[in-house]
């Protein structure tokens, strides 16, 4: 029986074994591409992205609609602003913090008063209007542990981390109200689980001594907070020291690493957490379709017995300059190889 993606998603979740493996290929900016707009256009009108979305989810047959605009869209509400280049995600302009002091006044800022945050809620309500329950809808929530790199810096970052930590305390006080009113404003928009995304937390950037006193305590701190599923993401970041921990937070899903072995991943998750990945995004730009399907192959073959996984790249967003042909051929090396019983497996691995 052939499912809808909502159900095939569901039924991975629950790690049981759907039709297929679920493709939750994470696509932004190739919805400009193809309208036929500048990224900046493309990111203007929510009406642009709902039908790019709706145009990305036909074409390449992904199991996911991905209200994701660009990271500083979020710093924006904050009264930053955005640098947007032609051919890859817009970045932040500089930082709205630029002394420790001003953390002491700083407040969160009303999710309704930002013009970028309400376009984005336009557009999972438009994503809802159109597929209902049949498609998983993702909304993204920066983690408030992560949000600062954008807000001052990671240099100063870490610094207040080390060396105040009452005004961190502060910080992630303020960042906390405003990702909890952020990401529900999202559910309640039609969002069907948000993605967390939490770099600074990963053993790439911080040890596991210090994510267990500030990023998985501010993880335990929201995620309660948050009226639904959530999917916490590293942005390629390794998670292997910490995955046990990170599931110990509730969070529903967990991006993985294309650093780190999917089989040893999927060992320790098997039965407590989803993984999403692992697919390299970067790499991906220069694949031919043969060597895509040979990674497609390799990661359902590691990761997807037994449900529990979700094939996606290990960044959380496909990078602009990675051609049609190559997500074609993910998208049918899924197809092929991602069916239920995977009964070729045992014989492709020896």
């Amino acid at each position: 029986m052939t499912m809808t993606s909502m159900q095939r998603t569901l039924t991975a979740l629950g790690h049981g074994e759907p039709d297929r493996v679920p493709l939750f290929l994470l696509l932004t900016e190739h919805g400009a591409r193809e309208l036929g707009l500048s990224i900046e256009a493309y990111f203007s009108c929510a009406e642009y992205v709902i039908e790019g979305q709706l145009r990305l989810h036909r074409k390449y047959r992904t199991d996911c609609l991905y209200a994701f605009y660009y990271a500083s869209i979020e710093v924006e509400a904050w009264g930053g602003s955005t640098l947007f280049i032609e051919d890859g995600p817009p970045l932040c302009a500089g930082p709205i913090i630029r002394s420790p002091a001003q953390i002491d006044s700083l407040q969160a800022p009303a999710i309704t008063e930002a013009a970028g945050l309400g376009r984005v809620l336009d557009t999972i309500r438009g994503l809802k209007a159109r597929v209902g329950d049949t498609v998983p809808i993702i909304g993204v929530a920066i983690s408030p542990f992560s949000l600062p790199v954008m807000q001052m810096g990671f240099d100063h970052y870490l610094d207040l981390i080390h060396e105040q930590p009452a005004r961190f305390e502060h910080l992630m006080a303020a960042n906390i109200e405003f990702t909890v009113e952020w990401a529900n404003a999202q559910l309640d928009a039609g969002a069907t689980v948000i993605c967390y995304f939490d770099p600074v937390s990963s053993t790439t950037s911080i040890p596991r001594e210090l994510y267990l006193t500030t990023g998985m305590d501010v993880a335990r701190r929201v995620l309660p907070r948050i009226k639904g599923p959530t999917a916490t993401h590293m942005a390629s970041g390794r998670v292997m020291p910490i995955l046990g921990d990170i599931a110990d937070t509730g969070t529903a899903i967990v991006g993985v690493s294309a650093l780190e072995d999917l089989a040893e991943l999927k060992a320790v998750a098997h039965g407590r957490v989803t993984l999403l990945g692992n697919l390299n995004g970067i790499e991906m730009r220069r694949w031919t379709p043969a060597q895509a399907e040979f990674a497609v192959k390799q990661a359902i073959a590691k990761a997807g017995r037994g449900g529990g996984f979700l094939l996606g790249e290990n960044h959380g967003e496909v990078p602009y300059l990675v051609p049609d042909e190559v997500l074609l051929a993910i998208s049918a090396a899924a197809e092929r190889w991602g069916r239920y019983p995977l009964d070729w497996v045992e014989a492709w691995q020896k």
